[in-house]
């Protein structure tokens, strides 16, 4: 009777532990692990990060545009500090020509006026009646940039010529230095959007890791070449 039993131990006892681990098998889970892209990883990092590690400084556009409306502010929030000579310079010179064309307007302007009896009938003309027998007059001209001046003599059409001429001048002035104005503000809010998008200070062809191949799912390490175009 024992050897029956010691006879059936033998042979069930392999089905038995082969049962168990099949069932251990079966309940047993595989984790997968999450790889995140290491394009994505690189791209935040540079993004935050200068060449040296520190927190990259990003413009606001809505504050560089309101910093703008006051010449070179602007400029000065993004950190582009070699542009204020060159805005400082274009203004300068628009309203250093809008004073010089005013000065020469009105040299010539009271040389016109001189024809005229002021303040009288302005049947004739909208200045007054003309002086009779006065057919030219003196007028002050200065010389490009009003270091130098000298009294001449004109004729009222010349007069005249000159006057509409430096007239159109002083305007022109005036629209060119309120574009040149408009333009420092535009250039500081491009330039503020611009710089958002600066993800590296690296111009150069780099080596980096790579944690994530193509077709492997699960991380791999390897190297890959990054060349940055701005």
């Amino acid at each position: 009777m024992k050897k029956w039993f010691l006879l059936m131990a033998v042979l069930l006892g392999p089905l038995v532990g082969m049962s168990q681990k099949t069932a251990k098998d079966t309940v047993k889970t595989v984790p997968r692990t999450a790889v995140v892209s290491d394009s994505a990883v690189v791209a935040v990092v540079d993004s935050l990060l200068g060449k040296n590690g520190k927190k990259k400084f990003m413009p606001n556009p809505k504050i560089a545009t309101r910093l703008a409306l006051i010449p070179g502010g602007g400029q000065a929030y993004n950190r582009d500090y070699w542009k204020l000579p060159i805005i400082y310079l274009s203004i300068g010179g628009g309203v250093y020509a809008w004073n010089l064309n005013r000065l020469k307007y009105n040299d010539f302007l009271s040389a016109y006026l001189g024809f005229y009896v002021l303040n009288v009938s302005k049947q004739d003309s909208a200045y007054g009646t003309l002086r009779p027998g006065m057919t030219t007059n003196e007028v002050k001209v200065r010389n490009l940039f009003n270091t130098e001046s000298e009294i001449r003599t004109a004729t009222k059409d010349q007069i005249e010529r000159q006057k509409n001429y430096w007239r159109r001048n002083k305007n022109l002035s005036i629209i060119v230095a309120g574009l040149i104005y408009s333009l420092t503000i535009i250039e500081a809010n491009v330039a503020a959007h611009l710089k958002t998008f600066d993800l590296s200070d690296d111009l150069s062809l780099r080596v980096e890791p790579k944690i994530s191949q193509p077709l492997m799912r699960e991380p791999t390490p390897g190297l890959r070449l990054v060349f940055s175009i701005k």
